[in-house]
């Protein structure tokens, strides 16, 4: 109840986050469990949370490509280490490619998708061999 002081439309409840109420009911160690099963958030080489998306088939997230490089092992969730389905995204937030299998990705579609990325974003990195370099979000430096 104390959740809902306040919220007087619909629009309101619609906006109400049930996530906290919801944990509140549950106990210390059944949060952890729940976190264990089910993580909220993918935590990305560079230390982001990324939410994680269980509404498909598959527990999903969203990030951009370039923020994958160095990435060798495709990222699991859970007990039973499903994976995640990641959609790799341009610099500009487009999707550029849907996979289940990272290093599969890196060995095979990426050098296409570096042919193109290259040609519409010449300002960020697209090295050959992205499972040596490092993740970022940035463009290159000036003058290189």
């Amino acid at each position: 109840m104390p959740h809902l002081i306040g919220r007087r439309t619909e629009a309101d409840l619609r906006a109400l986050d049930l996530t906290e109420p919801l944990k509140g009911l549950l106990t210390w160690d059944q949060q952890q469990r729940v976190e264990t099963l089910a993580p909220a958030r993918f935590e990305t080489p560079l230390g982001r949370q990324i939410p994680i998306d269980y509404e498909g088939d598959h527990p999903a997230v969203e990030l951009r490509l370039q923020e994958m490089f160095g990435v060798t092992t495709h990222p699991t969730v859970g007990q039973n280490r499903l994976p995640l389905r990641v959609t790799l995204l341009s610099p500009a937030g487009r999707p550029v490619q849907v996979t289940m299998d990272i290093p599969r990705f890196w060995a095979t579609s990426y050098a296409d998708v570096r042919k193109d990325m290259r040609g519409q974003y010449p300002k960020h990195p697209w090295p050959e061999d992205p499972t040596q370099a490092d993740p970022t979000l940035r463009a290159k430096p000036r003058g290189m």
